[in-house]
């Protein structure tokens, strides 16, 4: 899952909150966000490093599908997030729960896949940035199932680079083991710890058209990310095995992982 969402101060401007939430989603950030944080007392490093106010991109390690609670939950402000459509297509009660849940926390629905939705899927990103938000997006593309940190694909740099937003990177430690994957419940035994880095400026690297400089601002990102995280670096792209030899071919040759 892509993610992250919402909570912070019950008075900021009506501006921050998202054009398609609403009432439901100030709802959602008021009660959950605080109960969250009573019931897993997370530890939270470096919340002055989050701009207050303005388009922020929160990039971070995927190790849970809770990481999308956590970030949102120890962030200063909103935090928003695209998930994954079949959330919110659901039928019957458990489909409307779903739906209400992730609709609440200020989630946006995106069809995954390469081509032409990942290109939608970062233009709903952009919109959101252009409206002065802050969104969470994971560089690594999709959770890390060994606990190791996989190199970035750029189309967060892309993101940062196209709407001059800074980039600040986050550092999740333990969400794997509140809720390893196959979980159906978190634990409330674990605790984690959510680590905010100092804002990066990515615009020295180039124009968002160059792809050195997508891939300059990328690997920039990923480094400070490690540098929260102290994951083990894995030194390759987190992307299912090659099913054939013709993806075989494509994942040897050089190309951009956006």
């Amino acid at each position: 899952m892509s993610s992250a969402q919402s909570v912070g101060s019950e008075h900021e401007p009506e501006s921050h909150t998202p054009r398609h939430a609403g009432f439901k989603y100030a709802v959602g950030r008021m009660v959950a966000a605080p109960l969250a944080r009573i019931v897993y007392r997370p530890h939270i490093e470096g919340r002055e490093n989050v701009p207050k106010r303005g388009a922020v991109i929160l990039a971070s390690n995927h190790l849970s599908f809770i990481d999308s609670m956590a970030i949102p939950v120890a962030a200063p402000r909103p935090v928003h997030f695209l998930a994954k459509s079949s959330y919110f297509e659901g039928t019957g009660v458990k489909g409307a729960l779903s739906r209400e849940f992730f609709t609440s926390v200020g989630a946006i629905p995106v069809r995954r896949g390469a081509g032409q939705a990942a290109l939608d899927a970062l233009d709903q990103q952009r919109q959101l940035l252009d409206q002065g938000l802050a969104v969470a997006l994971y560089p690594e593309g999709t959770r890390s199932t060994d606990g190791r940190l996989y190199k970035g694909r750029t189309g967060v740099a892309f993101l940062a680079l196209q709407t001059g937003a800074p980039v600040v990177p986050v550092g999740l430690i333990g969400t794997d083991r509140v809720m390893p994957v196959g979980a159906k419940m978190p634990s409330v035994k674990e605790r984690i710890t959510v680590r905010f880095g100092e804002p990066i400026d990515v615009s020295k690297h180039g124009p968002a058209t160059s792809g050195r400089a997508r891939r300059l601002a990328t690997d920039e990102i990923m480094a400070a990310i490690h540098a929260l995280s102290e994951q083990e670096l894995a030194g390759v792209y987190n992307e299912p095995p090659a099913q054939n030899p013709i993806d075989k071919i494509k994942q040897a040759l050089p190309h951009e992982r956006r």
